[in-house]
């Protein structure tokens, strides 16, 4: 299992966590980790993923915004410190200075384009129209 899918797996295990909880929908900040998404999504092995993970279908919808990545925390007392491929483009290039930002810090303040969102309807994420969906 590749680097990417692992935390694809931890983050949707985030993403039910917070849904469960009421709480807002995670921000996907990697394009990294988004790329195994996309990878994954619309396949009979993503649909036993967010079960197993979520206890939830989990959709992928549009959802741009920048700040600070509210699950972190939470993320940490669970695994540990972020790995790199949070840092890390589509192509492979590592953020150093974002990095050593968080390192520093112990925050991630990012841009994301698409978020989870429940498939049993909740709202916690926009509902997209089929076209802004990737």
């Amino acid at each position: 299992m590749s680097t990417a899918t692992t935390e694809l797996r931890r983050f949707l295990t985030i993403a039910g966590q917070r849904f469960s909880n009421g709480q807002s929908a995670p921000e996907m900040f990697s394009p990294a980790v988004d790329a195994a998404w996309h990878e994954m999504l619309n396949t009979p092995a993503y649909t036993a993923l967010c079960l197993e993970t979520a206890g939830q279908p989990i959709r992928h919808v549009a959802n741009n915004g920048h700040g600070p990545i509210a699950w972190v925390s939470a993320y940490e007392a669970a695994y540990g410190p972020l790995p790199d491929i949070w840092f890390t483009d589509a192509h492979g290039n590592v953020d150093q200075d974002a990095i050593a930002r968080y390192s520093e810090t112990g925050t991630v303040v990012a841009e994301w384009d698409c978020s989870p969102t429940g498939g049993d309807g909740d709202d916690v994420a926009p509902n997209q129209p089929e076209t802004a969906r990737r």
